[in-house]
This record gives structure tokens, C-alpha cells and sequence, in this order.
């Protein structure tokens, strides 16, 4: 049997492996398991219900949740029938929440809380929307998913099942499965259509993508309604794995060390924040200890595979691991054997202290338009290189064009642009090519490196084109820098806007004896400001001239997707943050 809809993957699993923790979720400080069984039967009960309200194939239900089991109901209860699943980030803004509701059409909404709930009720009576609302969690006023599933069986008989076997059977595999909204670093978003095969082809096409085995166990974190999340969760129940939904993201260190999991999924943020963290506990240490802590890092910042062999730097690295390194392991579980990173660039050093770790960072490349999996770095060599994205999926095809922009054909690339067919046409070129809108190259004729996105490349006055992320990823080295964005584009000389580590600047002001009331008063005081121009100057020295950062500002103010500076996925958004601080940019090109 080969997998080719998504909605078969239940099935899938029951006869192969099935299981009684399929899923897993912490609620109120418990684990709950959730069985192969009961998914598929909760899933058959909610089509039945939906069937009952009149739902049919093409008809959009949408869902507002944090990452739980009824999810994953009412993802299969909707694809079932033909339905297409419209998932919304619960963080992004009222206005794009309007528009995703309207323009898509929606009939249906999950919600997984009272928040969500009272957002949504007042979102939709404001713009006289006709939207049904059913919350996952028990809300005072509002109708519950259980309500559902109570209707389903009351609807159950010889008849609804044989409407439900035919909805079911008349599914294709190049049906519209979801749309995805983009998450809109620029304008309003776009909903993405991806069929069920767009989605399957990603994850089953290349098994060389993947190491894991049957009772293997993830944990989840990064919103289902990310096209990497959600993708992973379904190619994680393809091979046998056990999905753990953990509680929050304040809770995710405890909730780690429970699971104890082989792997899981993250953005390269969220990889700088662990590595942050683990840096500044080091700092605390005795002496002793963080004379051994520092050269087990210095040992690991060294890794490569061709390295390893060494003996002398094979001794080193044995040493590290079992002194520092091995605390690393522990403190994400004990178990874990690979991390996937996506959404963003990744620092190469993260890459390598990681792996020297013992936790093989896996660097991937792709966009909600190709389901999203263009190319990535396997578990080991040869096909895995730092610094890149690895090497192309073995059912993708890519090509580079004249001008750098990175061209994509493949049984995973989108259907179109929901109701956008000038945007769809635009998408692609005259061959067919998906334009992905990414600057990059080959190195040795097969591995990707990305070097920047092609709208977000900086022309200076003389002529010059800057890359910002290669420079921003290389100062987010800095322990003072929290989040940089460098501007000048038409200008002379290239200049950032950065946030600062505040947890490591106050920590650095008190070995100073530095007194400050606040943190906007903080980053005026000269000696902190010479601080951070010492520490440009340091980075600046891996640029050539026209790269190096001349000017720059200190913002005492946090970016992230709640003041949408930063998109769902924490990519910065350009044009929000340069129209935000307008005044400051020009007078830093006075």
C-alpha cells in the first residue's frame, strides 16, 4: 500500500503500528495518551457530525488551537469529507485574522481556549460573519467539540456510515487538503493550497531525510498550524513515532525531561535561545567548572566530521562529552538524536556545537508553497555539509537562475494562490519553475546554501547589493545581541537597529558596577553604547567593506509576532520594523 492521502494515514498506522499512546498531551500538570483507536474513532464521529450540519467537499472549516489530540480529530474530520482545513495562528493580527476568516470562507471554526473564543465571537459578530464556534476546552457560554462528537453518534447508523465511506472514497489525492495563509512578513497574507499529495510526497519520498523508528517518541511545540509542524507531525505517525504535545512553551523544559524524546522540531530562534540559556548558567559556575565549561565549547565550535577523525581532537571531544556535554543531553531528555530546523537561517556554529553535543542539528530549506521541504541536511555525511541547507530532496528539482533566484519543480509544490490567480501566475515562470523568491547556490555541484531572500537584498547608493540575514545571523553570535536588523538600502553605508540581551547586559553592568533605572536609560549611557560599537567592530572584521555595519541604534523594546514585529514563524518583518522607526534610520544617515 502506498500512502497517497492523508486522510488513509490513520489507517495506516493501525496496521503497521498501532499503539496506545498515538498521541500524548499535558493537561493541568498531567499526561494524558490518546490510542490509535480512539483517533480514528473520534474522527469518524466528528465527519458524522459535520455530515449532519450540512458540510461537503470544498466547504472550509478553520481551527485556532494550540498543539493537542483534537487537533488532529478534527484535521482527519474534515479531510474525510472532502473539506478543506483552514489553520490560523492563534498570535497573528485582528485584521489578518478577519481577512483569513472571510476570504477563505469559513463555515466551521475550532477554538482551543476561553482567549481564542472571546477573540474570535467578538472578530466575527463585528464583521456580521455567519461562523459556527466550537472550543476544545470547556468555555462558559460556548458549544464544545464534545457536543460534536455526542451528535456523531446520535447521527451513526448503516446510512451516515455509507455517505461517510463514499465522501471518503471520492477524495483524490490532488485535492485541496489545506489552505495555509503565509504568515505575511510583507502585505496581506496568502492562502496557500496544498493538496494531500503536495504534503504526503514531501515526507515519504526520501527516507534518507529521516532516522527515526517505530516507538520512537517526539515532543511538539512549534504551532500546528507551521506547514514544518504540521508536516512533521504527520511524517512522525507515518513511521511509527509517538507525538507528544507539550503543554506550553513555558513548560517545555520540564515537559522534555518527562518525554524524554529522539527528536523534535524547532526554528533556529528558539536553538539560539537553548544555547543562550545554557551560556548563561555556565556563568554561575565555580571557577573550575567554568574553566572545563568553556573549553568543552571551544571544543565543540570546532566540529567537523573530517576533524573527528583526528585522534588528539577525537580524545578532546570524548573528554567534552563526557564532562559537559553530556549535561546538554540530559537536560533535553537523554535521548535525543536530531534536531529539524526550519523557517529561518541557521547560525553554523549552532550547527556544530549541537552535533558535537551528540544531537544532530538537521538544517532544512523550504517554503509553505512546497509543502515545505525543498532541501535538506541528512543525519551524517555526505549528505550533510555546515553551513548549508543540505542536499535536494530526491523528488524535488532545483535550478538556479541567472540572477541567483532559486527555482523549484516537484510533486510538492503548491496548487496556487486560494482565489489569487495573477499571484499564482506570478509564482512561476514560463517553464513552470516555482519561483521561491530565495537567493542561493551549489557548492561541489549539490549542496544548497541559501544567501538571502531576493526582496530583502540592500542596494547601496554606489551600486553594491548587501545580503542582511548572512550579517545578522553573524552578530547574533554576540552575547549582547538579542536581535539585529540591518538597514541602508540607497544609502552609502550600511547601518542595524539592535535589541539587546538584556539578561546578559545587566549581568555585564554588575561585574561593572553600572547603576541604571531602566533599560531605555541603559542604552544611552556611554559606557554601554562604546560596549556594543567594541563589539561591532569585533564582528564587523569577518565583512568586506561595503557589509561592514557603520551606524547603529539600541532599542530597549522586545520584537516579537505579539507587537508584530516578528511574523508567527519569528522571521523579522522588514517593512513594519523600518516604518516603526523610521525617524531613527535617517538619523543615523545624517
Amino acid at each position: 500500500m502506498i500512502l497517497e492521502r492523508l486522510i488513509d494515514l490513520p489507517q495506516w498506522v493501525k496496521e503497521r503500528f498501532p499503539k496506545d499512546n498515538h498521541f500524548s498531551v499535558k493537561r493541568n500538570g498531567q499526561w494524558e495518551n490518546v490510542s490509535t483507536d480512539e483517533f480514528i474513532e473520534n474522527s469518524e464521529l466528528l465527519s458524522l457530525a459535520l455530515i449532519k450540519k450540512g458540510i461537503n467537499s470544498g466547504d472550509k472549516i478553520a481551527t485556532v488551537s494550540n498543539n493537542r489530540p483534537e487537533w488532529n480529530f478534527a484535521d482527519m474530520a474534515i479531510l474525510q469529507l472532502g473539506a478543506i482545513h483552514v489553520p490560523i495562528y492563534p498570535t497573528i493580527s485582528r485584521d489578518d485574522f478577519l481577512h483569513i476568516l472571510s476570504h477563505s470562507e469559513t463555515r466551521i471554526l475550532f477554538v482551543s481556549s476561553e482567549d481564542h473564543y472571546n477573540n474570535a465571537r467578538e472578530i466575527i459578530s463585528s464583521a456580521d460573519l455567519k461562523i459556527e464556534i466550537y472550543t476544545f476546552d470547556e468555555v462558559e457560554g460556548a458549544r464544545n467539540w464534545k457536543e460534536l462528537l455526542n451528535e456523531g453518534r446520535e447521527f451513526r447508523s448503516p446510512e451516515s456510515l455509507a455517505f461517510l465511506k463514499h465522501s471518503r472514497d471520492i477524495v483524490h489525492k490532488d485535492d485541496v487538503a489545506t489552505i495555509i495563509y503565509t504568515s505575511g512578513t510583507t502585505g496581506t497574507p496568502k492562502g496557500v493550497m496544498l493538496s494531500h499529495w503536495n504534503i504526503i510526497s514531501n515526507f515519504s519520498g526520501d527516507r534518507e531525510f529521516t532516522v527515526i523508528k517505530e516507538g520512537d517518541r517526539s515532543i511538539s511545540f512549534l504551532p500546528l498550524c507551521h506547514v514544518l509542524e504540521r508536516t512533521g507531525n504527520y511524517m512522525f505517525q507515518y513511521y511509527g513515532a509517538s507525538i507528544h504535545y507539550a503543554e506550553s512553551i513555558d513548560t517545555i523544559s520540564d515537559d522534555i525531561k518527562y518525554v524524554k524524546p529522539h527528536f523534535f522540531i524547532t526554528v533556529p530562534r528558539l536553538l539560539e535561545k537553548i544555547y543562550d540559556r545554557i551560556n548563561a548558567t555556565a556563568k554561575n559556575l565555580p571557577l573550575h567548572k567554568k574553566i572545563i565549561f568553556y573549553w568543552a565549547l571551544k571544543v565543540g565550535l570546532k566540529f567537523s566530521y573530517e576533524r573527528n577523525e583526528q585522534f588528539l581532537y577525537s580524545l578532546k571531544l570524548k573528554i567534552a562529552r563526557k564532562l559537559v556535554f553530556s549535561k546538554w543531553q540530559e537536560a533535553l531528555g537523554g535521548n535525543v538524536r536530531f534536531i529539524v530546523s526550519g523557517g529561518a537561517p541557521l547560525q553554523e556554529r549552532l550547527e556544530r556545537v549541537f552535533r558535537a553535543a551528540g544531537m544532530n542539528v538537521q538544517n532544512g530549506y523550504g517554503l509553505t508553497e512546497t509543502s515545505p521541504i525543498i532541501a535538506a541536511n541528512r543525519y551524517l555525511p555526505p549528505a550533510f555539509r555546515f553551513g548549508s541547507v543540505g542536499t535536494v530532496a530526491s523528488n524535488v528539482t532545483v535550478k538556479v537562475a541567472e540572477d541567483g533566484e532559486i527555482l523549484v519543480k516537484g510533486p510538492n509544490v503548491m496548487k496556487g494562490y486560494y482565489k489569487e490567480p495573477e499571484l499564482t501566475a506570478e509564482a512561476f515562470d514560463d517553464e513552470g519553475w516555482f519561483r521561491t523568491g530565495d537567493i542561493g547556490k551549489f557548492e561541489d555541484g549539490k549542496y544548497l546554501v541559501i544567501t538571502d531572500r531576493k526582496k530583502e537584498l540592500l542596494k547601496t547608493s554606489g551600486g553594491k547589493y548587501v545580503a542582511p540575514q548572512v550579517i545578522e545571523n553573524k552578530f547574533k553570535e554576540s552575547d549582547f545581541i538579542e536581535q539585529i536588523m540591518v538597514v541602508g538600502e540607497g544609502m552609502k553605508y550600511i547601518s542595524a537597529i539592535i535589541v539587546p540581551n538584556f539578561t546578559f547586559l545587566h549581568n555585564w553592568c554588575a561585574i561593572k558596577k553600572l547603576n541604571y533605572s531602566s533599560n531605555e536609560k541603559l542604552i544611552r549611557m556611554k559606557t554601554v553604547v562604546k560596549r556594543f560599537q567594541d563589539e561591532i567592530d569585533r564582528f564587523n572584521e569577518n565583512f568586506g567593506q561595503v557589509e561592514k555595519i557603520k551606524k547603529f541604534m539600541l532599542t530597549s523594546i522586545e520584537w516579537t509576532p505579539g507587537n508584530s514585529y516578528l511574523s508567527p514563524t519569528l522571521k523579522l518583518k522588514r517593512n513594519v520594523l523600518q516604518n516603526f522607526y523610521k525617524k531613527e534610520i535617517l538619523t543615523m544617515y545624517k
